[in-house]
């Protein structure tokens, strides 16, 4: 219902739009030099991220590496990208998700990704 019966103000209304947009830019930025980490085998190997998902370091323990069993250190390796990843979505749910909704997520509105 809008208050007075009259249509909606479209100024204002672009205005809104206007700063959820900013308010997202920002948001992503932050999340593109936001860092998070994430490690297999006890922190034998350790991947680092970037909010965004975004591979920035890998650190491999000389603990982990068997010239005879290459697997496990692959496999290491996989657990620990996959781990930043999962603190890296973790992390957008945090920084994205109220935008969204203030963008009507779940509203079903026609064109919008959420």
């Amino acid at each position: 219902m809008i208050p007075g019966g009259g249509q909606p103000n479209m100024q204002q209304l672009l205005q809104q739009a206007q700063k959820m947009q900013q308010d997202l830019a920002r948001a992503q930025e932050e999340l593109a030099q936001t860092e998070v980490e994430g490690q297999a085998g006890g922190g034998l190997v350790k991947a680092t991220v970037t909010g965004s998902g975004e591979l920035r370091a890998l650190r491999i323990d000389p603990k982990a590496v068997d010239p005879d069993d290459t697997e496990t250190l692959a496999d290491l390796v996989i657990a620990a990208v996959q781990a930043a990843n999962e603190n890296a979505q973790t992390l957008q749910q945090q920084k994205l998700g109220p935008l969204a909704q203030g963008l009507g997520g779940g509203s079903g509105i026609p064109g919008l990704p959420f």
